[in-house]
């Protein structure tokens, strides 16, 4: 039997995907759903959850979540929901995270702006992680993490509350891997570079700064979370962050912000 024809336990294997009405999320989810794991798809948005669910390979694998993660009450409520239509979940993605303007720069963002940025990608990732962890840990059963983090943990982006974010959550990655490795639970992190998809509205002029030379889109992004999250497939693999950016980490191409007199 091929290594790769049976990544996943449909038996014993479960997921709950955060920001899966969109983008990343929405991609990762449905490839999960097409391997026959039970998934949770969980978003701000119930118009979009829905069509998500919808252009799945087998929706009735799907369970549909709505709320708003920025509020740690409705992270309680989603893993209320996911326990009580799954059991244990297993595995965990935390792809959620508010749309980005880059009118939101260092001498322009808000305070609402800043706050519900980490409340989403930080607080949010955390506490759902450490609850699932907690379960799992009691049950003796091993578990799978992924973050969506950013090429921008290390490289300014004009967004600061965004980038520091995003690099905030690479550390939490490799903290929870530490921790939780023991416990046969492993986590990390999957990097997308420029992505036309959910929260990121790139320029198609763009892809002349990428060796591969195009955009990336979401399902470009899915093979590899799926290959990372698998414990057949990376049983050995924890703390570690993967790029998948058709190498547009070898340049940075962003300027200073345009800044009004």
């Amino acid at each position: 039997m091929s290594l790769f024809s049976t990544p996943f336990d449909p038996a014993t294997d479960t997921a709950l995907v955060t920001g899966a009405g969109n983008g990343i999320g929405r991609a990762i989810a449905q490839a999960l759903i097409g391997e026959g794991v039970r998934t949770v798809f969980a978003d701000v948005s119930a118009e979009r959850v829905s069509a998500a669910i919808a252009a799945s390979s087998r929706p009735e694998l799907a369970v549909p979540w709505v709320g708003d993660l920025a509020r740690l009450e409705a992270c309680d409520e989603l893993l209320a929901a996911a326990q009580a239509a799954l059991g244990e979940v297993s595995h965990f993605v935390h792809s959620a995270s508010p749309p980005r303007r880059e009118a939101d720069h260092a001498l322009a963002v808000d305070r609402k702006i800043w706050q519900e940025m980490h409340a989403v990608n930080l607080d949010a990732g955390f506490h759902l992680a450490r609850a699932i962890a907690k379960r799992l840990i009691a049950a003796k059963r091993p578990g799978s993490f992924l973050f969506l983090t950013s090429l921008h943990t290390g490289t300014p982006r004009n967004l600061p509350h965004y980038s520091t974010a995003k690099a905030a959550m690479a550390m939490l990655v490799k903290e929870l891997a530490k921790t939780f490795g023991r416990h046969d639970i492993r986590v990390n992190a999957l990097v997308p570079g420029a992505i036309a998809a959910g929260g990121f509205v790139a320029d198609a002029s763009l892809a002349m700064h990428i060796p591969l030379g195009r955009l990336g889109e979401a399902e470009d992004l899915a093979p590899m979370a799926l290959a990372v999250l698998s414990n057949k497939l990376s049983g050995y693999v924890t703390g570690a962050a993967f790029v998948v950016d058709g190498g547009l980490s070898l340049t940075n191409w962003f300027e200073p912000p345009m800044l009004e007199e």
